[in-house]
């Protein structure tokens, strides 16, 4: 059985993987792994190690702390509703790209954040 830790961090590769619109295979490449790996380390069914998760950290831009935001309580109990990934899940299934790039802009506008696009 997976620590609740391990998918919590799961959770969070795999929301800003999708936010980034970088695919399992993408992120694998860059890390010389399979998509597989990848699919592991986000259903949390591989630890990710801490030299791993630093690498993930520069590859995705965002600090290594990002992938334990939200995890608050000491029961290392992973939180059971995660707003966040419920919204990249519904963007990542809108197919048209010019919605999908003016929901990105309208987010961003929103929150004052800016989403690092990949080319």
């Amino acid at each position: 059985m997976s620590h609740p830790v391990d998918v919590h961090v799961g959770r969070k590769l795999k929301q800003v993987r999708t936010l980034r619109r970088l695919s399992q295979t993408d992120v694998a490449r860059k890390l010389n792994l399979s998509f597989q790996q990848i699919q592991k380390y986000e259903i949390g069914s591989n630890r990710v190690a801490a030299s791993r998760l630093f690498e993930l950290s520069q590859i995705l831009d965002v600090p290594p702390a990002y992938f334990f935001d939200g995890l608050h309580d000491n029961a290392n109990v992973a939180p059971s509703q995660d707003h966040g990934m419920e919204i990249v899940s519904a963007l990542a299934a809108i197919k048209d790209e010019d919605i999908k790039s003016r929901i990105v802009t309208f987010i961003e506008d929103v929150s004052g954040v800016t989403v690092a696009r990949q080319g």
